[in-house]
């Protein structure tokens, strides 16, 4: 990861108030997909004064600005990660909602096979695969 969300959104002009401040500091510091719910717990939890409204208007504003990834796993819950962050995949647990995050260079490879099978260069993607346990036995 390159700069910290905090300094790219500095960089980008955006107003940082103290609040944004600690959403930020929120973010940089997961290191799972935190929905808006979760987020908020954790930021009012540092700083009370923060409301759920303000958490939804600073995830969409850093979203927007390319910052944050907004990530849909099919529970009706937005999640969100450092849109930097290295690259990796996500595998999630369909009975749990855990999301496990993965890189395996034979997919990578190919991924890129696949892609100049059909005439193209890959310039990027996003894989996720939903599974249950295997029963152990």
């Amino acid at each position: 990861m390159s700069k910290s969300i905090l300094k790219r959104c500095e960089t980008m002009g955006l107003r940082m108030t103290g609040q944004r401040r600690v959403i930020a500091k929120v973010l940089e510091d997961s290191d799972d997909h935190p929905d808006v719910e979760e987020l908020y717990a954790r930021a009012s939890a540092v700083d009370a004064g923060i409301s759920i409204a303000t958490v939804y208007r600073t995830v969409k504003l850093f979203e927007e600005a390319g910052i944050l990834d907004k990530l849909e796993f099919g529970d009706g819950r937005a999640r969100y990660e450092d849109a930097e962050r290295d690259h990796h995949d996500h595998l999630i647990d369909m009975n749990s909602g855990e999301v496990i995050e993965f890189v395996d260079a034979e997919i990578e490879d190919l991924q890129d096979r696949i892609a100049r099978k059909l005439g193209y260069e890959l310039r990027g993607h996003r894989l996720e695969l939903y599974g249950v346990p295997l029963k152990k036995g």
